[in-house]
């Protein structure tokens, strides 16, 4: 009985992919962000001892690994708290159910987390709540904690406590939290959800009267005079990130709609009816792209295809038309996802047809997972799709040359040789300017201020961080924008070959890799397997 359930649920699904195969599937990319989110505040690891937590993250890397994930936004500080040994926050209580309480046994999340990922060839981001200082859950505060330190510097608004944005100590405050975090973790992104000014509650009025009339600075529209304390903000953590390690990415995920179109309005608006960043949440996230203080936007537009307030497929285009000054990834809800219809064709989900538009509209280069458990779960048979259809192939990072755009040198002395335990590939790094410098302790890494040096950061963004290995048949072309010809990246210098016989000729070529993966030229060697 258990064999016919099984194959009957196995030809179930292969109805399923034939169908979605009947669609039109875009060709994987050779480069894609394909990110997932994964959260603390819903408390799914509260309560779990290390060794519990460490087991469940292994399985939900795992499959995300399997599923083409190649970046992960860890959430590590959901309310002024931290998920790894701060120098000015307490251990969060989504970690260890109390505020304050170190891990027993100890250990460090985010440094565990990095080192993860890192080993899967995942990128890591460290994923911040900037102004959120309690939830409405949390009913007791650390004595560490900055509402308790720093109570006049905060507000409370429907149960929740604000670190009020319009304070310039404040700021600089956040700021030098994601500073720390990027100076002591090799994280590879800073990132920032869509919390500034609180999401509006009926019949609640924002407490910042006091704040207003002393930093007004003229400005008698609170709306500007809220704006533009976010705008400062970001513009002053887009700096402290950059001035500690150059290289790491900064993101944000703001709310799905920017703006509700109105006649008469001269601000880009969409044809929706929900809440707004600019107007509710006080967040100009076009003004932030468009001088340049994001290196990534992930919008989060979780609504369905037809939706009567905010439909993806209007939303989707006016961010693909509005946002396309930096990278623009696709913030997307995995349950709402396979739950809706696809509006032309019942019998499927949304999935195909939000794929399509993702990989067609200009400016889109990939899409973030809300969140990370539906999908380990496999929600709808999503994990399925991603393995069988849309992340079929490996995907390098999003190029962003507006941060760096100088390729490593290509590897050396790429060569074939017999081990004991079977035929391997080997290569060497590129040589990098300076390295003998740093590693005698000639050139310092860090200056006086905290700011990485020039010539660190120089050294650090052109030296190799991974290989990309390729493989090409006899004969073939050798094409690098051959997503299907790229067989792994790895931070190794050897690769064990498939050895069968040695009757097949191969080409297999190797590139370096910086820190964002631009991409070094070629190294080529032939062999028989």
């Amino acid at each position: 009985m258990k064999t016919n359930r099984l194959l009957l649920s196995l030809f179930l699904l292969s109805l399923l992919f034939n169908a979605l195969s009947a669609q039109t599937v875009p060709a994987s990319p050779k480069r894609e962000f394909r990110g997932a989110w994964i959260q603390i505040i819903n408390g799914q690891f509260q309560g779990m001892d290390r060794d519990a937590m460490q087991s469940n993250l292994t399985h939900q890397l795992d499959e995300l690994q399997r599923c083409g994930v190649n970046t992960i936004i860890f959430q590590v500080r959901g309310e002024a708290d931290a998920l790894y040994q701060s120098p000015y926050e307490p251990w969060s209580r989504f970690l260890t159910g109390t505020q304050g309480r170190a891990p027993q046994p100890y250990w460090d999340p985010l440094a565990w987390m990095t080192a993860e990922c890192h080993r899967r060839g995942m990128e890591l981001h460290a994923w911040i709540n900037p102004f959120r200082a309690k939830t409405k859950g949390t009913k007791e505060i650390a004595s560490t904690h900055y509402l308790a330190r720093h109570r006049e510097r905060c507000f409370y608004y429907d149960d929740l406590a604000i670190i009020d944005p319009g304070l310039p100590e404040n700021r600089e405050y956040i700021c030098r939290i994601a500073a720390d975090i990027v100076r002591r973790y090799d994280v590879d992104g800073l990132h920032i959800d869509d919390y500034f000014y609180p999401y509006p509650a009926a019949g609640k009025v924002i407490p910042d009267d006091a704040t207003f009339a002393r930093y007004s600075n003229g400005l008698t529209d609170r709306g500007d005079w809220r704006r533009q304390n976010v705008n400062r903000f970001m513009q002053m953590l887009h700096d402290s990130i950059h001035a500690v390690k150059p290289w790491v990415k900064f993101g944000v995920s703001p709310f799905g709609i920017y703006h509700n179109a109105r006649q008469g309005d001269n601000l880009p608006g969409s044809r929706t009816g929900g809440l707004q960043n600019y107007d509710d949440l006080y967040a100009d996230v076009l003004y932030w792209a468009n001088q340049g203080w994001v290196d990534y936007l992930v919008p989060q537009i979780y609504w369905e295809i037809g939706h009567k307030v905010a439909d993806y497929d209007t939303l989707i285009k006016w961010w693909s038309r509005y946002a396309s000054m930096r990278p623009l990834v696709i913030g997307q809800d995995v349950e709402r996802t396979v739950k809706a219809k696809d509006l032309n064709n019942p019998s499927l989900n949304q999935l195909p047809e939000k794929m399509r538009l993702q990989r067609t509209l200009p400016g889109i280069v990939g899409s973030c997972l809300w969140y990370s458990a539906a999908v380990v779960r496999n929600e709808g048979r999503f994990a399925d799709a991603l393995k069988s259809l849309y992340h079929t192939t490996i995907a390098l990072q999003p190029a962003m040359p507006f941060i760096d755009a100088k390729a490593p040198g290509k590897p050396r002395s790429v060569k074939a040789m017999w081990m004991p335990d079977g035929y391997y590939l080997f290569w060497t790094a590129p040589k990098t300017k300076n390295a003998k410098r740093f590693a005698d302790g000639t050139i310092s890494l860090w200056g006086a201020n905290g700011h990485i040096t020039p010539d660190a950061a120089q050294y650090e963004m052109d030296k190799a961080n991974r290989f990309a290995v390729y493989r090409f048949e006899a004969g073939e072309k050798v094409d690098l924008t051959r997503a299907d010809r790229l067989l792994t990246v790895t931070s190794e210098t050897i690769l064990k070959l498939p050895y069968d016989g040695g009757q097949t000729k191969y080409t297999y070529v190797v590139t370096a890799l910086d820190r964002l993966q631009n991409e070094s030229k070629p190294a080529k060697k032939t062999v028989r397997l």
